[in-house]
């Protein structure tokens, strides 16, 4: 195919609300050493995207400063060197930046096929959720069939797919949820829902278990983490991905990490290397593309956004009253 010298993109001109975003007409990227030339038919939103819209996450150096993490699409070029993708190849991506366009230019390593009977929206819904968790709550959490876990914010893109992937591993998974309608669709996921606006999270996790769970994914921040560590168990893993309420704790008790000798970890998804994030890509298609291509889970779409609707698609995201991924429908 003939690929244009111009795309349409999303730009953000001056950090904002979602307003600031502007379709713009840019030069289409040229596919470096290793990467291949995504047209871009879908891209996924997400939390990242909205705090680089408003200036709180500056793209790492050398990255597209076009927002969107994550696209599926056609491959129409391949940048020297790549050899395990073809032209014409359906694929999805994590990308390090430049999703919302009409072409991305990304890792090989960072692509993989839309699975069985998929479309380009919820193959596009994959990448950022089932790396970062893929990486945090069983690189890092080491969740293992027969544990439990807990995680906040049940609903969202995350949530979701931390409870469909610690179901299908074997585990017992807890979330958290703010409506009696959240809490409702989680339980639909296999997992036990505690509302947190009429229930102590810490306390439910002491009534619902034997001594705790064996991993938390915590997307909120410094207020849980004293709550958080109060429901791990003896050899408890606390993984944090985000800090939605703020990272800064101004006093908790390390008391319970050395008697219950707990772990606290966590990681961010963009700043790897391509090295490290071709790594996750490969555990992913041995252990969970399989179980995509049977239908054994899939994401759960909330809404999809033409692009020129973007700004409502952020307003979206902000009011967090989604379930589910929040998706833009860029080209056929």
């Amino acid at each position: 195919m003939t690929i244009p010298d111009t795309m349409t993109a999303i730009a953000v001109p001056t950090p904002g609300g979602p307003d600031a975003m502007q379709i713009a007409e840019v030069a289409v990227p040229t596919p470096g050493p290793g990467d291949i030339l995504l047209r871009v038919q879908a891209a996924g939103v997400n939390r990242p995207d909205v705090q680089q819209r408003k200036g709180a996450y500056p793209p790492p150096p050398g990255a597209s400063p076009i927002l969107g993490l994550e696209a599926a699409g056609e491959v129409v070029a391949l940048g020297e060197g790549v050899i395990n993708l073809a032209l014409g190849a359906r694929v999805t991506a994590l990308c390090n930046g430049g999703a919302y366009a009409g072409y991305v230019a990304v890792p090989a390593t960072q692509c993989l096929p839309w699975p069985a009977g998929y479309d380009a929206i919820r193959a596009a819904a994959l990448p950022e959720n089932y790396f970062t968790v893929w990486a945090n709550l069983f690189m890092l959490g080491r969740l293992a069939p027969g544990e439990t876990m807990l995680v906040h914010g049940g609903t969202s893109g995350i949530g979701i797919t931390a409870i469909q992937m610690a179901v299908a591993a074997g585990a017992t998974a807890y979330a958290t949820a703010g409506s009696d309608e959240k809490c409702a669709a989680i339980n639909r996921l296999g997992a036990h829902a505690i509302n947190y606006k009429t229930t102590d999270f810490a306390e439910a996790i002491a009534k619902l278990t034997d001594k705790g769970v064996d991993v938390v994914l915590d997307m909120v921040g410094a207020p849980y983490t004293p709550r958080n560590l109060a429901c791990l168990k003896r050899g408890g893993r606390l993984v944090q991905i985000a800090f939605m309420q703020g990272s800064k704790a101004e006093s908790f008790d390390l008391l319970p990490i050395m008697v219950k000798m707990l772990t606290l970890t966590g990681s961010t998804m963009r700043p790897r290397t391509a090295a490290e994030k071709a790594e996750i890509a490969e555990a992913l298609r041995s252990h969970i593309w399989p179980q995509l291509d049977a239908g054994a889970f899939a994401p759960v779409i909330d809404q999809v956004f033409p692009l020129a609707a973007v700004a409502q698609a952020h307003a979206l995201m902000e009011s967090s009253t989604h379930i589910g991924k929040i998706m833009l429908h860029i080209a056929d």
